[in-house]
């Protein structure tokens, strides 16, 4: 929009041409010099640092395989949802580290980068990720305590003597 827009017919003309633009110039993949890609994680009070590259499957967090860090079947099944719903089942190798929050808010967190790698890796697989909703960042966190109450909302057991 380097030239001046003297009405309003010329302005929606212009911004519908850019829209346009925008929406036909594709994606293109963001990869590191050693052709990963990268992205943030988070979940709760959870933040995993993600990195995928093309391999055989193996999930590294923490220094961990997978089978040790999330013990539980249904951790490990959370952590594998986008490479389900996106086709890529033992194609890309993951290393995350991951801190704060418990187990289950650390698997989302993990999830959560996975998906968004995946998508800066092949941006193709964006529009899956994205019906599916591991692109959006789960915003749902532990209410604080208030003065006053035994927990968040819990009000202390009333007397009426």
């Amino acid at each position: 929009m380097a030239e001046q827009i003297n009405s309003l017919e010329e302005l929606g003309t212009a911004a519908n041409v850019e829209a346009v633009v925008e929406m036909a110039a594709p994606r293109e993949p963001q990869r590191d010099a050693l052709g990963r890609a990268y992205a943030t994680g988070k979940r709760k009070d959870a933040v995993a640092r993600v990195w995928i590259k093309p391999g055989s499957g193996k999930v590294i967090v923490n220094g961990k395989p997978i089978n040790d860090y999330f013990a539980r079947p249904v951790l490990q099944m959370i952590l594998k949802q986008p490479f389900t719903v996106s086709g890529t089942e033992d194609h890309f190798d993951v290393v995350a580290t991951v801190k704060g929050g418990g187990l289950s808010g650390q698997a989302g967190a993990v999830k959560h980068g996975v998906s968004k790698a995946l998508q800066l890796y092949d941006p193709s697989l964006r529009a899956a990720l994205k019906a599916a909703g591991f692109l959006t960042r789960d915003s749902r966190v532990v209410e604080r305590k208030k003065f006053g109450r035994a927990k968040a909302r819990k009000s202390f057991q009333f007397s009426k003597r």
